[in-house]
């Protein structure tokens, strides 16, 4: 199941990406469609993102329509780098950061916030979500952001060094000790 995930391949890459970038010239031209448009290809990829951060399913809900009215008011300011999913993905976590910070708390996501980052896929079980719950509490916060970024987007480890400040080789290595950590979780949990 966690591979399913991980290996999934994310709407937001290749032939997605230059149909975000496509809504967003269209949104700084004035066509008010195109938000609709972006909204259906990145609303659960962004959302899913905010509810990794948050860990709160009414937060992240939040973050996601004010991520999308972030980027329609801010639509002529976007440089089309070929890079619209990292751009989304700034301004969602520039916002769910500011959530936290405003809110002071963390909170571990519980099995029902998991469902509904993949209410869209209905090979997503409550037991797969139950899983996916406890298995990214073993996580902290930086490694599930990342894993987040590159499961939920299909950002690029590149990609996500540059969104975030990072090294590549840091990025890689958060991203592999957090896969260890999942894959030896998940092998716990199957022997326990």
């Amino acid at each position: 199941m966690l591979s399913l995930i991980l290996t999934q391949a994310a709407p937001l890459s290749g032939s997605g990406a230059e149909e975000l970038d496509r809504c967003l010239a269209r949104m700084a031209a004035g066509d008010t469609k195109a938000l609709g448009r972006l909204y259906e290809l990145a609303h659960a990829a962004v959302f899913g993102y905010a509810l990794s951060l948050t860990k709160n399913a009414q937060d992240a809900e939040d973050i996601a329509q004010d991520t999308f009215v972030r980027a329609h008011l801010n639509a002529a300011a976007y440089r089309s780098e070929g890079k619209p999913t990292a751009w989304l993905m700034r301004i969602a976590r520039n916002l769910a950061l500011m959530r936290l910070r405003e809110n002071k708390r963390v909170v571990a996501m519980s099995p029902e916030d998991w469902m509904e980052a993949f209410a869209d896929r209905p090979d997503f079980s409550r037991e797969d979500a139950q899983t996916l719950s406890e298995l990214m509490d073993t996580l902290r916060d930086d490694e599930r952001e990342i894993v987040s970024l590159h499961a939920l987007t299909g950002l690029k480890h590149r990609e996500i060094a540059a969104m975030l400040g990072l090294a590549l080789p840091t990025v890689l290595s958060k991203y592999n000790r957090a896969l260890k950590k999942l894959a030896k979780a998940l092998e716990g949990g199957q022997n326990g």
